[in-house]
């Protein structure tokens, strides 16, 4: 598996889905790195239609090779045969969810206890997503993370850390010196008139940081 890093897209299906397939397809050509469904569903919706929505966002991200994550919900992750499954909680049994995703990529959200941090290198996670450096209005739940939390966390694992909420392009470079190897990122690319040139924007800014 490679492994992650660059523009994370979290795709959220509460949106038209006609224009939510639309604007991950213009994302795409910009080049993201790994997308992922946000389980936030509107009401009534059954379990198969998720499961052709999965398929749509499947089909188009595979032509692209970019891994498609879902959040939370991990049967449904291995019943739409996705790559993976984001958690924003360490799971209760995630030894045996590790087993039932069969190597599956596993992500989790994480804030400023570095416990936490610890217990997901247990997990043996993928990869881990800091929520939030800047204040965002669909990041709301999440505390504000302290900027020596991330630098503590690159000391206890050498696991991809994205950094979320609130990031733009033009403020990447507030996150100078912290080491981290990409962002999840919601409005900023579905919002975009044009979501691959919001892509192309993310990507050379991050690009820029690291030069």
């Amino acid at each position: 598996m490679k492994r992650p890093h660059g523009v994370y897209l979290v795709v959220d299906p509460k949106r038209d889905w006609p224009e939510l397939l639309r604007q991950l397809t213009r994302a795409l050509e910009g080049g993201l790195g790994l997308v992922q469904v946000w389980n936030h569903w509107a009401e009534g919706i059954s379990r198969k239609q998720k499961l052709d929505f999965l398929g749509e966002v499947a089909a188009r991200c595979g032509e692209y090779g970019v891994p498609v994550l879902m959040h939370e919900d991990w049967a449904l992750a291995r019943e739409a045969g996705l790559q993976g499954v984001h958690f924003d909680e360490i799971p209760a049994d995630p030894a045996a969810i590790r087993m039932a995703l069969e190597g599956s990529m596993i992500g989790v959200t994480v804030g400023n206890d570095l416990e936490k941090i610890e217990r997901a290198g247990e997990l043996g996670v993928d990869y881990i997503s800091f929520c939030a450096v800047f204040p965002s209005s669909s990041v709301g739940s999440c505390e504000i993370v302290r900027p020596e939390n991330i630098r503590a966390a690159r000391g206890v694992t050498d696991v991809p850390i994205f950094l979320s909420g609130g990031i733009r392009p033009g403020n990447l470079s507030r996150l100078a010196g912290l080491d981290f190897d990409g962002v999840a990122v919601i409005s900023g690319i579905l919002d975009a008139a044009d979501p691959a040139a919001a892509v192309a924007a993310y990507r050379g800014a991050l690009l820029e940081l690291k030069n």
